[in-house]
């Protein structure tokens, strides 16, 4: 019935996981958790909805523009433009009610094999794999530089960690 829940009551309101604000009502994807920010008002805040899972119409004051999701047309919360909060300049003020969070579950694998940019290369172009970190692995220097590791005095490894979605790809896929 387009209400609206207490400010500071919903589950959302101070979460800062990653993941993804669906629709309670049909699961579309509305929000990325990188557009989210607190405002303060007491009501998840958002800069920026996912291209096209939202649509914005006047509310039936006449003071507001509404926003519902463009998929089922359910009630969301409203958007308010000008107030400075962030450099888009636009703040949804979403209810936590209309809404269901997936967090991103990510897990890790440190991998050495030779010249990490060489591995690397090759990680950054498997289905799955969200982002790589090349450096260092083992030895017993406190930073050493690339030649120090090179030379082989420092007894590390050039390693690269892999950070990757299991419901996409797996470990033992990767090694």
């Amino acid at each position: 019935d387009k209400g609206t829940e207490k400010p500071f009551t919903g589950e959302y309101t101070d979460n800062e996981k990653q993941g993804l604000y669906i629709c309670r009502q049909c699961n579309a994807a509305l929000y990325e958790s990188s557009s989210k920010f607190h405002s303060g008002c007491g009501w998840p805040s958002f800069d920026q909805e996912i291209k096209g899972a939202v649509t914005k119409v006047p509310d039936v004051d006449g003071r507001r523009m509404e926003i519902i999701c463009t998929n089922c047309k359910g009630h969301l919360g409203h958007v308010f433009y000008g107030e400075g909060f962030t450099d888009k300049d636009t703040r949804h003020c979403v209810n936590s009610i209309s809404m269901k969070f997936i967090e991103n579950k990510t897990e890790k694998a440190i991998f050495a094999g030779g010249c990490f940019w060489g591995v690397e290369y090759y990680f950054q172009k498997e289905k799955g794999v969200l982002k790589t970190t090349v450096g260092y692995i083992g030895g017993h220097k406190e930073n050493p530089t690339y030649k120090e590791v090179c030379e082989k005095n420092t007894g590390h490894f050039e390693a690269i960690e892999i950070e990757f979605d299991p419901t996409i790809t797996s470990y033992e896929k990767l090694a």
